[in-house]
C-alpha cells in the first residue's frame, strides 16, 4: 500500500468513525459512543486497566457495582500484594507511584524453607537477594489501603476516565458496530469495545458464552497481619508446610508483616473459628519463630482458592484481564502483577491499532493481544498449580525431591538470577510500561 493511498484511507476510516482531532471516537458507523471502551469491574484491575488505557489517549469508562469511597477506607487490615519491577514501572508510567512510593516495602531477600507446623526454626533451603540484580529490589511489598486507593484517585483525575461507582451491570452485548453495558435502572452505554475486569467468575464473560477451565484446590487462603518483636529486616519468607505454602510479607517500618496462609479447607474453617488468642496459637506453630514474640493486627480473612482459566479472552469487541481471564493460586503472589500485564499489553495493542486506523473492537485486533498474553498468563497459571501440589503435603519422598532442587536452584547463580527476573515481571516479550515507557 502506498503512503498516499495509506493516508487517504486511514483519512476515510476516521471521518467514518468520527473521530475528533484527538482521535477519540464520538460515533462509530452512525452509532453515538459514550467511550472509546468500558470497563466493568473496578476492583484493582480495572483503574490500572482505565489508566493503561487512558495514558494510551483513549476516553474509558469504569462501571462497578460498590460505591467507590467504600473501597478507599484506609483503616489497616493486613491485606497487601507482592510488586514486581516491571509493576512498579507500570505504576509510575501511570501517575500511581509518587501517591504509595513511601509506603512500599523493598523486599532485600526471598527465603525458601521447607517446615512442619511446630517444628520452630527451619535453614532456608534456598535465599533470593535483590543484590545479584543490577536493577535492585525484585519487589516491593504494597498494603491495599494504599494502593487501592492511589489508583483510583489517579484514575478520577485523568480526564480520559470515567468512574461510575453503584453502577451495576445487568446485561452486557457485543454487536457489530458496537459493544453495550446496560446498567440497573435502564441506562446502556455502548463504546467500541467492552472489557471485562469482574473477576474469576466474571458475569460479562458468562454471558458472552465464554467457559472456563479449572478446579479447587480443597484449599483456603488466611490472610492475617502480625506484629512482631524482631526486625523482619525486609525479608519475605514462603514457608512450604502440609497444608499448603505459609508467605509472610515484610511490612513497612520492621515490625509488621502480612501473611497469606493455606490451608485445607476444613482445617481453615476450624481455624478461622477460633478466637483470636486460639488463632494466634496456630498462627505461631507454623511462623516458625524467625520473627521473635508475635500478635494479630489487623482484620483476619479467609478466601476459597482455585485455579481458573477463561477458554477465550476475546470475542469481537470483547477483552478479558486479570481474574476475569486467569485466576492462579496465590503462591507466587503473581495476580496483580499478570493483571497489570494485561493492562500494559492490552493498550499497547490498542495505540497500535488506532495509530494504524483500525477498528479496536475487531477481532484480528483483540487476537494480537491473545497471543501476546494467553501463553504467559496459562503457563503461570499451571506452573503454580504444579508448584502448589508439589509442596502441599507431606509425602516424604517428594520433600526429599523438592528440598533438593530447591537447595540447587538456590546453589546455582544462573538460575537464581533467572528466577529474580521472572518474579520481577521484567523477562521475556514485557509490554512497554512494564518497562518504564511510555505507551
Amino acid at each position: 500500500m502506498s503512503a498516499r493511498f495509506g493516508g487517504a484511507f486511514r483519512r476515510t476510516v476516521t471521518a467514518r468513525m468520527g473521530m475528533d482531532n484527538r482521535g477519540r471516537a464520538r460515533h462509530f458507523f452512525g452509532m453515538s459512543m459514550d467511550a472509546d471502551a468500558l470497563i466493568v469491574g473496578g476492583g484493582l484491575n480495572g483503574p490500572a486497566m482505565a489508566l493503561a488505557l487512558a495514558c494510551a489517549g483513549m476516553r474509558v469508562t469504569v462501571l462497578d457495582a460498590a460505591a467507590l469511597d467504600a473501597a478507599t477506607a484506609a483503616a489497616f487490615d493486613g491485606r497487601a500484594y507482592n510488586l514486581g519491577l516491571g509493576s512498579q514501572r507500570f505504576l509510575k508510567v501511570a501517575g500511581v507511584w509518587g501517591a504509595v512510593a513511601d509506603a512500599a516495602q523493598p523486599v532485600t531477600r526471598v527465603a525458601l524453607e521447607d517446615a512442619r507446623p511446630g517444628a520452630g526454626p527451619t535453614p532456608a533451603l534456598a535465599h533470593f537477594d535483590h543484590a545479584e540484580l543490577d536493577e535492585g529490589p525484585v519487589s516491593v511489598i504494597l498494603e491495599d489501603r494504599v494502593l487501592r486507593p492511589a489508583l483510583l484517585a489517579a484514575a478520577a483525575a485523568h480526564p480520559g476516565v470515567t468512574l461510575r461507582g453503584g453502577a451495576d451491570v445487568i446485561a452486557t452485548r457485543q454487536g457489530p458496530g458496537a459493544a453495550e453495558a446496560e446498567v440497573a435502572g435502564g441506562e446502556t452505554l455502548r463504546a467500541p469495545l467492552l472489557i471485562a475486569c469482574d473477576g474469576r467468575e466474571s458475569p460479562v464473560a458468562r454471558r458472552a458464552g465464554i467457559r472456563r477451565v479449572g478446579w479447587g484446590y480443597d484449599q483456603t487462603g488466611l490472610v492475617s497481619a502480625i506484629e512482631h518483636e524482631a526486625d523482619h529486616a525486609g525479608v519475605a519468607r514462603q514457608r512450604f508446610l502440609p497444608g499448603g505454602p505459609f508467605a509472610v510479607l515484610p511490612l513497612p517500618g520492621g515490625h509488621r508483616s502480612s501473611l497469606v496462609w493455606t490451608e485445607r479447607t476444613a482445617e481453615a474453617a476450624r481455624i478461622h473459628a477460633l478466637p483470636d488468642a486460639a488463632y494466634l496459637v496456630e498462627l505461631e506453630a507454623r511462623l516458625g519463630g524467625a520473627l521473635g514474640a508475635v500478635s494479630l493486627a489487623g482484620r483476619r480473612w479467609r478466601y476459597p482458592l482455585k485455579l481458573s482459566v477463561a477458554d477465550a479472552w476475546a470475542k469481537p469487541r470483547l477483552a478479558l484481564a486479570g481474574d476475569a481471564a486467569h485466576a492462579v493460586h496465590p503462591i507466587a503472589g503473581q495476580g496483580l502483577n499478570l493483571g497489570l500485564r494485561d493492562a500494559a499489553a492490552l493498550a499497547e495493542v490498542l495505540a497500535e491499532a488506532r495509530r494504524r486506523g483500525e477498528d479496536i473492537g475487531a477481532e484480528q485486533v483483540l487476537e494480537r493481544y491473545v497471543r501476546w498474553r494467553r501463553f504467559d498468563g496459562v503457563s503461570m497459571a499451571l506452573g503454580m498449580d504444579a508448584v502448589n501440589r508439589l509442596f502441599s503435603n507431606d509425602d516424604p519422598g517428594l520433600r526429599l525431591l523438592r528440598d533438593a532442587g530447591l537447595a540447587l536452584a538456590g546453589r546455582l547463580a544462573p538460575a537464581r538470577r533467572f528466577f529474580m527476573r521472572e518474579a520481577a515481571g521484567v523477562s521475556g516479550d514485557v509490554p512497554r510500561m512494564l518497562r518504564g515507557l511510555p505507551v
